[in-house]
Order: C-alpha cells, then structure tokens, then sequence
C-alpha cells in the first residue's frame, strides 16, 4: 500500500514538473497585439498595483517596457543612474502624494534593473518568453514626460545619432530585448525644431541598419493629431524602415479643449473633422504607410470632466463646456484621467449614481453624475475599432496601457461588448447574396465539436456564435483579441458577397442589349418607316 502511494507521489511530481516547464501560446489570430507596460504602475495604491506578475502574456504578441530615458548630456539611453536611489529613498513618497500619478518615476532602475536590490523589471518581462516563446520583448525610450528637446538635440548630427545607436545596441544585448519602440514626443514640436523631420528619417533608418544584421525589432509610437504628423513625420519613409507603427489613436479631446469631448472617437463630429481614428487611419495610409505595419492604437482609460453648468439638462460632445481641469481616479491619481479599471468599479459598485450613455456620432460611452463626466472607451467601443483595423487592412491593434485593464477582476462583465456584430449579423442572415455566397466559403459545421470559429453553419444557414468571456481578468484584452476572431471572418463573408454581387451584376448586363448595338437598330429602324412613308406618298 505504501509502495502505491509513494509511486503514485511521483506520478504528481513529475505532472507538476512537466506542467510547469510546458510553453503557452499567444492570440488565436494572425493580428499583432501591442501591449505597453508602464512600470510605475506598481507604485498605485490599493487593487490598482500593477506588478509583472499580474500580467497574462497569452493576451499580447507583443510586451513593450515603458520607459528608458535619454541621457541629456551624453545623449544615450539610460535607466536614470545611480543617482536615482539618493532621490528614491528621500522623494519617493512625496512623489506620490504631490503629483498623483507618479510620472516623475516614469524611468525608476530600482524598479527595472537588480543592482541595490532592485526589482529587475528588465528581467522579469524579458523572462517571460521562457514559457511564451510567441512573445516578442522590446523596451520604450520616451514618453510626454520627456518632452522633445533632448531627443532634437540627439537626432540632430550624424555623430550624435551614432552616439546614440550604439548605446541602443549595448543595451538591447545587455538585457536581452528584443528591440527598441521609439516614443519621442514629437519630433519638431514640443520644443523641438523643424528639421527634425527629415533628422527623425535619418535616426530611424541608422536604427534599421544597425538592427538587421541582429534582428531586432523597431517600431516607433505616433502621434495621431493632423498637425502633429504634418509637422513630426515623413510617413512614407518611416513605414520603410519600421517593422511596426504604434498610432497613439487617443488623446483627441480632453479639458484642454474646454469643451466635454471622446478621448478616442471612431468617427469626427463632421466630415472637416480631422481628430478622429478613421481620419488617422486614412491620412497614413494615404501618405504612404504600409496597411500591414499600421497598429492601432486603443486606449484602457478615458477623460474626466467637471461641467462649468452643473444644472446642463443635455451633454453634447464638441459643445458642452467643462472646467479647465477634470477629476482624479482612485489609483492613477491623475487630474483629467481614469483608466478603465477604476471606471468599471464605479459602475459595478450598486450605490454609485453614474448614469449610462453612448455617442452615436462618435461611438463612445460616456458616464455621467450630476457635473461629472467620463469619456471613456467599454468593451463594445473597442469592438468596433478593431473591426475597423481589420477592415483597412492594418497590421494589428496596441494597447495604452495594459495595467489600467481590469486586471485583478473586480469589474461585472460587460454584456454588449459584440452587440454591432450581432445587428451586423441579422441584417444579412436571409440575404440570398449570402446564401449564394455560402457555397464558396467552406465555413465549419457548428455541430463540429471541435469547431473555433464564430461563423459556423448549421442545416445550410449561416449562423454566429457570440464569444464568452474566457477570462475572469482582463475583459478589455479579451475583447480585443475575441472581437479581432469575428472581424477577420466577418470580413472573409463580406469580401464573399461582394465577389457574388459583382457576378450578379455582370450577370444583369450580359442579359441587357448593347447600348450602342440598341441605338443602331433604332435608327435603322426611323430610316426605313421614313423610306416606307415616302414610297407611299409618291
């Protein structure tokens, strides 16, 4: 009896070794999935600490370490220094409880490197590709925070550039990344000069040549406002020598404005309207970006606004005036801000007085509390923009940032999150156009028990599976990737009804007599009553 038990002992030792030594894999699509990881989440209060090992690296092809800074004297990438530690232990809480959200330890080497017992953030998001091999691992040099000047000051000389690419190169092989996401804010702007345009070109493409003999990966954050990539951005030589381009599709209306407005609105109030995610999408594409290096960017926050007229019956985007600063969440700390954790709490919490709405324009949800506004971006708001990145054509979609997602799981799930394809669906489900196209599709049985798709057939009619939440965590990444599933095969029926619609229509005019050859009878046919009616009268 003893011999069993010890043997069987074993059995669950060795399961418990193979299990933990198997590797998992990413998204069940052939879109990238962009995720940024802010480091300084792990300093926010309470559930919304976010640490590396709250991550779910299954959701993302892609993990992107944010940031590294610029060294302002040596003009090389840089985790900060020594110096940081002094500045840690003597401000690190006054950083937290003055500034809100901790942008001030945005590039914190306590956090990302292990000298001085440090957190090895480096490390630990590069290790995860051990059990993910799927993953890819790049670090961000950048952001708002370090604004453009040092970055003008860098691009701006063959020397300097170099200087840099080689500091990019030592570093990359040092930590093990897996390449660098450029994220200057904004080349020419931001006190940047004119001619960092052409000196942006001139960086990326030395960048891409240091890199492909290692291969590396690099990619650059856009920004998406019509001024901003007029001034910053040469986009047809950009798309060249990047692998990927992250659009920052966000940030498009806020309290600056003065007015309540979507952070990311799909569509702009007007066609003159450039601030929206479809104009972006169209001007790169017209200036020359590749569809398949384009990933959209899609924001896990929203803005918050304080109405200057509490006693507003009705809110109207673009119209209704707001103070100059909005209101703070719980843990981002941030005037103006609330990532989507801390809004979905306020709406699974019974008590709260937050009303529901939707911009129909925009297609955007917005919450409101007597002065209170949020803007903000909910499962069926992301469902929509990643059917239309597949629509276009684009590489994938990107994520700012992946720790405002409800990562710990405290939100209710959200219901309508696939309500469009749904309405999509019973629109064309008793098309004839469909049924003719349903013979060319091969689409899988939905008795198939083994079946993964969403569009599946039973007894010859088309029939859509609406996915459930396969994750307790996470809602927003799941939507991502389910919603990414349905577009590309709604998009394969679509581009089927179209193929059958234009035979339908060669078809109509095959049958139809030739224009001219009909104008030619008819004037045989005058010509010869005309001959007739003279003979008689003659």
């Amino acid at each position: 009896m003893e011999g069993r038990i010890g043997l069987f002992l074993l059995f669950i030792c060795l399961m418990a070794a193979v299990l933990d030594g198997q590797t998992l894999g990413g998204p069940m699509h052939d879109k990238v999935v962009v995720c940024y990881v802010a480091s300084w989440a792990a300093y926010r209060p309470d559930g919304g600490k976010f640490l590396i090992e709250d991550l779910e690296p299954s959701l993302c092809t892609h993990l992107v370490y944010s940031f590294a800074g610029l060294d302002a004297e040596k003009l090389t990438i840089k985790s900060l220094g020594m110096y940081i530690y002094v500045y840690l232990y003597t401000s690190i809480y006054i950083c937290l409880f003055t500034c809100g959200m901790p942008t001030c330890l945005v590039h914190d080497p306590w956090q990302d490197l292990e000298i001085d017992y440090g957190k090895g953030g480096y490390k630990r998001l590069v290790g995860l590709k051990k059990r993910y091999p799927h993953l890819k691992v790049t670090i961000a040099i950048g952001g708002w925070t370090e604004g453009s000047l040092n970055y003008s000051k860098m691009a701006a000389t063959p020397e300097t550039r170099e200087r840099f690419i080689k500091s990019i190169m030592a570093f990359l092989d040092k930590y093990n990344f897996d390449g660098l996401d450029l994220d200057w804010e904004y080349p020419a702007r931001r006190d940047g000069r004119p001619e960092d345009k052409a000196n942006y070109v001139a960086l990326v493409r030395e960048l891409n040549e240091a890199f492909k003999p290692r291969g590396y990966i690099l990619t650059a954050a856009l920004g998406a406002g019509k001024d901003t990539m007029d001034a910053a951005y040469d986009l047809a030589k950009l798309s060249r020598y990047l692998t990927l381009i992250h659009m920052m599709c966000y940030d498009y209306h806020g309290t600056w404005d003065g007015k309540v407005g979507a952070n990311a609105p799909l569509r702009g109030a007007d066609e003159s309207d450039v601030l929206s995610v479809e104009f972006t999408i169209k001007y790169m594409l017209e200036h020359g970006v590749s569809a398949y290096k384009l990933v959209l960017g899609l924001p896990m926050y929203g803005r918050t606004f304080i109405l200057h007229d509490p006693n507003t019956r009705d809110v109207e985007f673009g119209v209704t005036a707001v103070q100059a600063a909005g209101f703070k969440g719980p843990y981002t700390g941030e005037a103006g801000f609330m990532g989507y954790n801390e809004i979905c709490q306020e709406l699974t919490n019974k008590s709260s007085k937050w009303t529901r709405h939707w911009d129909e324009q925009s297609s955007t949800p917005y919450l409101r509390d007597g002065a209170r506004i949020i803007s903000y971006d909910n499962a069926r708001s992301i469902a929509m923009k990643v059917k239309t990145a597949i629509d276009y054509g684009l590489g994938g979609l990107m994520v700012w940032s992946i720790d405002t997602d409800d990562f710990k799981g405290a939100c209710d799930h959200e219901t309508d999150a696939y309500k469009d394809f749904l309405d999509r669906y019973n629109k064309i489900v008793d098309d004839p156009v469909l049924n003719e196209a349903l013979k060319t599709l091969n689409l899988p049985d939905s008795h198939h028990i083994r079946s993964r798709s969403a569009y599946t057939l039973s007894n010859g009619r088309l029939n859509l599976r609406i996915p459930e939440p396969r994750y307790s965590n996470y809602p927003l990444m799941e939507t991502i990737n389910q919603a990414a599933i349905l577009s590309i095969e709604e998009k394969r029926i679509e581009d089927e009804m179209k193929v059958v619609d234009r035979q339908n229509v060669i078809e109509d005019d095959k049958g139809k007599p030739d224009s001219a050859s009909s104008s030619r009878v008819n004037l045989l046919m005058l010509v010869f009553i005309c001959i007739l009616s003279l003979w008689y009268k003659f």
